[in-house]
């Protein structure tokens, strides 16, 4: 079989045939022909570097259109810091996105607020570490506990016979000790025994026996005084009740509560010298006025236990627990005292600033109670004894 050619070929023959024959005009004529695709790919090169050039014109522009917006909002976040003034509101994206920082400022006092009643706790009362209301009436009634075992045989430490010796006793032992009373009354009352006599003693033999003292003067226009109310008033006896006894001269609510304490058996609370100190010491108040810390202190005990507590507490501060030089290092309550340490503590040598029958000396009472005495208490020297 011969060998076919296709329509194609042949036309490609005869054309090349017809071009041989033209001679070298037809080829030149035919050259651009075949140039025609070389300068299509030239245009599309050059649009497409004009396409690029526009491109990154366009890309320019935006980008200098850009910058000027995000250079003024710099400018605004940095006037703010500097001026501390909160800026104006913007319409730009950057002010938008900052809007949120005024809810922190509004949440932050929210959480300020939420933690101010924590400060009071630790500051509404002033007791050692934070003290409950609770925690100090257990450890003052355990203090109580321990000082009755400590002064099972406490009284009161003035001598006397009646309500009417006390009472005079009491009036007495203001700016002195119950020692320097106790030494002195016997004579007074030797000589005026009731209240119609020393209303009508004559105030310059009183004053006399009154001289060791100290304010004698005073102490025997309230004696006298006391005496003629007591005859003028209530019959030449002394009254039972706290208001009536508290319009006598010379007395007020502490001398008050001694009496009505011991003479007529009705709980009191003494506040004097002695206990004003302890109290404070103990941090059972923090008052400064007698009747408010009678108050204060009178609340932490049953009622029944005022005048033994007095007592107590009186004895401590007179026998260890003294105002300059406390024996704490003696001190039977020191693990309960919030104020362990003001005093000496090494052991022995607070030994040596007990007083009384603690450090085997003679008591302030001429004539003491038995139980004082069988407890090895020992009583004072009258006065003017060697």
């Amino acid at each position: 079989m011969g060998e076919q050619v296709s329509d194609g070929g042949r036309k490609t023959a005869k054309a090349a045939r017809t071009a041989a024959a033209a001679g070298p005009a037809s080829a030149k004529k035919a050259a651009p022909a075949r140039k025609t695709p070389a300068k299509k790919a030239t245009a599309k090169k050059s649009a497409a570097k004009k396409a690029a050039a526009k491109k990154a014109a366009a890309t320019k522009a935006v980008t200098e259109k850009a910058a000027p917006a995000r250079k003024p909002a710099a400018k605004k976040v940095s006037a703010k810091k500097a001026s501390g003034k909160k800026a104006a509101p913007a319409t730009s994206s950057a002010a938008l996105k900052k809007a949120p920082a005024p809810r922190k400022q509004v949440v932050a006092p929210k959480k300020a607020t939420a933690s101010v009643p924590a400060a009071p706790a630790k500051t509404v009362a002033a007791h050692p570490q934070g003290e409950s209301r609770t925690a100090l009436v257990r450890r003052a009634r355990r203090i109580n506990r321990e000082l009755a075992e400590v002064y099972p045989y406490a009284h009161p430490e003035l001598d006397f016979e009646n309500p009417f010796q006390l009472v005079v006793a009491t009036v007495l032992s203001a700016q002195t000790t119950d020692l320097r009373v106790n030494q002195t009354t016997p004579a007074l009352f030797a000589k005026y025994p009731a209240p119609e006599d020393l209303a009508a003693a004559d105030p310059e033999e009183v004053e006399e026996i009154l001289r060791p003292t100290g304010f004698f003067r005073a102490k025997t226009k309230s004696v006298i005084g006391l005496s003629k109310a007591l005859v003028e008033q209530f019959g030449g006896e002394v009254p039972g009740r706290l208001e009536d006894l508290v319009k006598l001269p010379g007395v007020g609510r502490k001398t008050a509560f001694v009496v009505l304490g011991n003479a007529f058996g009705r709980p009191g609370i003494t506040v004097d010298t002695h206990f004003q100190r302890l109290v404070r010491r103990w941090k059972w108040t923090d008052e400064t006025d007698p009747d408010k810390i009678e108050a204060a202190v009178g609340a932490l005990f049953p009622k029944s236990d005022w005048t033994d507590l007095s007592h107590h507490v009186i004895w401590h501060g007179r026998r260890i627990c003294h105002a300059r030089k406390p024996a704490c290092g003696a001190c039977p309550i020191a693990p309960l005292c919030p104020a362990y340490g003001e005093g000496e503590t090494d052991p022995e040598k607070a030994k040596k600033l007990l007083k009384y029958e603690k450090a085997g000396q003679p008591g302030q009472r001429l004539k003491p109670p038995q139980a004082y005495l069988d407890a090895g208490g020992r009583p004072a020297p009258p006065l003017g004894a060697g």
